[in-house]
């Protein structure tokens, strides 16, 4: 009886974090987190990552901060990619402080091709075990690029994009190799488009560019995740629901005014993305949209979806933006999966 009775209650506990679940504010909040957090097991974090290189994009504060500490504090080689490395000293001392191990500045501004090769060639012979995208921005007006690309689209999309493939001989060489895209909730209410990127054509608006780029995100982590198959390279993208940061103060000044008491701590924000990095829990998924450590469908909405026709059309431009060669990143991941596929057991 007891046992029935303790079965009851949990089917109702999940009934009504469903249904909390389908009102948005509920879930993407701190309270939302905290209810979720109930099902998080503890010992999917409980992990050495002694030896493990982690990347992280926008790491000088926010969510990249609380990831890139808690990554450190765990025992991994954190390596912070910044735009600005003065900005990143602090950063740099809260983790040494917490972890008692000093990260690597690596300066990057993502927004910039040429700074995105120049990084990547600097880190050609570092392994790379883990590279979490998380360096973003919202402005209040239309911003160029050095190559002349709508800054938020460059920083969210090509620069990652650039970054990613530039590292797949890196990641390749892993046994256990992790990519994370930071994407947003905001993706939900926004389908791919591709027309008029750079916001020549119409008056720009700062949250619609940073809700399509964050929807371009889930599809480009997905589509790196299929032509990796077969590798021991995972790629996925999460959202951290509605989290404190001075992103988000200094961008959406209204919306922290409205919201700022219910808002995510960094690390509630952050902590799907230590998850995915580092929790044994996570190895051997790929290809998939989570929220608070649960797959999470990619589209709430069917007037989302897009076609294969559109995703095609998204990595084709990216790499005609980008002149990325897909034949010999096609070439190199081949070599990686025949390599893999041959090894003994």
């Amino acid at each position: 009886m007891a046992n029935a009775s303790l079965q009851r209650r949990a089917l109702a506990q999940r009934a009504r974090d469903a249904l909390l679940d389908l009102w948005i504010p509920g879930s993407f909040d701190r309270t939302g987190f905290l209810r979720h957090a109930r099902q998080f097991a503890p010992e999917d974090l409980e992990v050495d990552l002694a030896g493990r290189v982690c990347l992280v994009t926008g790491a000088a504060s926010g969510l990249g901060l609380a990831a890139a500490r808690a990554l450190a504090v765990r025992g991994a080689d954190v390596r912070l990619l910044v735009r600005s490395p003065e900005r990143a000293r602090d950063a740099f001392e809260d983790i040494r402080a917490a972890s008692g191990r000093a990260p690597t500045i690596e300066p990057v501004d993502m927004a910039d091709l040429d700074s995105v090769r120049n990084c990547a060639r600097r880190l050609a012979e570092s392994p790379v075990d883990v590279l979490i995208h998380n360096a973003g921005l919202l402005p209040d007006q239309r911003l160029l690029s050095p190559q002349g690309h709508e800054v938020t689209f460059a920083t969210h999309v090509l620069g990652p994009f650039l970054l990613t493939a530039s590292l797949i001989p890196n990641l390749l060489r892993s046994a256990d190799a992790r990519v994370i895209w930071v994407s947003s909730g905001g993706a939900y209410a926004r389908r791919l488009s591709l027309d008029d990127i750079a916001w020549e054509r119409r008056p720009y608006d700062g949250v619609l560019a940073y809700a399509q780029t964050k929807r371009a995100q889930i599809v480009l982590s997905a589509m790196f995740a299929r032509r990796l198959h077969g590798t021991r390279v995972a790629v996925n993208a999460m959202h951290p629901g509605w989290a404190a940061t001075p992103g988000v103060r200094t961008s959406l000044p209204r919306f922290w005014e409205r919201m700022a008491a219910r808002l995510r701590t960094p690390e509630q924000g952050a902590d799907t993305i230590v998850w995915l990095a580092a929790s044994p829990a996570a190895a051997g998924h790929t290809g998939a949209f989570w929220f608070d450590r649960r797959q999470r469908p990619a589209h709430l909405l069917p007037t989302t979806r897009e076609s294969a026709a559109q995703r095609r059309a998204l990595w084709d431009r990216c790499c005609a933006l980008t002149g990325v060669q897909e034949d010999r990143l096609t070439a190199a991941i081949q070599a990686a999966r025949d390599m893999t596929t041959g090894e003994a057991p």
